[in-house]
């Protein structure tokens, strides 16, 4: 194979770059959503939620702690035949954000689940006694108050989606990962390689930085 230059590698990288982001901000929303479902699920069913349900909450929280034990390198390759059957093929970006959502959902739902045993039991006890139903204490209590801990959590979830996307470039995903691999490392290029980790790096910086300030932001509001 025959190197190229840094500068003429940054077309591929821009192109990189986009389908990085693609399948990031997509598993992101699907890691978010069915996250806060499971995070909200495991909190109301402990033994001092809102609702206990024992068997409810061990059975879920083993299924997470199980999906949270696997190397995301091995549940990628276990995954592939589910992928190919919902995307109809393995390979590409929109084929990674199976693996990248199942491999980061169980993350961020005990995230959700710690964020929520933080709020103060004092509000809840006192919707409780303004009559509130157990959905409206979920939906006007807990989430709310829990906001600035689900932030932080969210911003640490798409920080690790970016490492993930880079390791599903091993496997045909695209990205940043699949470019540093084709045109850095198998033709032994070192600055094309550089240029994928320094790209990562600023992806990374800048969604830590937007993370930390609505963080901020919602502390000074409260």
């Amino acid at each position: 194979m025959n190197k190229i230059s840094w500068q003429d590698s940054l077309g591929e990288a821009w192109q990189a770059l986009l389908e990085t982001l693609y399948m990031v901000g997509v598993s992101f929303v699907l890691t978010v959503i069915v996250g806060i479902v499971i995070g909200v699920v495991l909190h109301v069913s402990a033994s001092d939620g809102i609702r206990p349900n024992r068997i409810l909450n061990a059975v879920l929280g083993t299924v997470v702690n199980i999906g949270r034990s696997l190397p995301f390198v091995i549940l990628l390759v276990l995954l592939i035949p589910t992928t190919r059957a919902i995307v109809g093929t393995a390979l590409g970006s929109t084929a990674a954000i199976v693996p990248l959502t199942v491999g980061a959902v169980p993350f961020f739902a005990r995230v959700v689940e710690n964020a929520l045993r933080e709020v103060d039991s004092g509000r809840i006890d006192a919707a409780r006694s303004m009559g509130a139903a157990d959905r409206h204490i979920i939906v006007k209590v807990l989430l709310p108050e829990s906001v600035p801990g689900l932030v932080a959590g969210a911003t640490l979830t798409a920080v690790m989606l970016i490492g993930y996307s880079a390791m599903a470039g091993a496997i045909g995903a695209g990205g940043l990962g699949d470019f540093a691999l084709k045109y850095g490392y198998q033709r032994f290029n070192t600055p094309v390689l550089l240029v994928a980790v320094v790209i990562l790096i600023v992806v990374v910086q800048v969604i830590q930085s937007i993370g930390d300030l609505i963080v901020r932001s919602l502390a000074h509001r409260r």
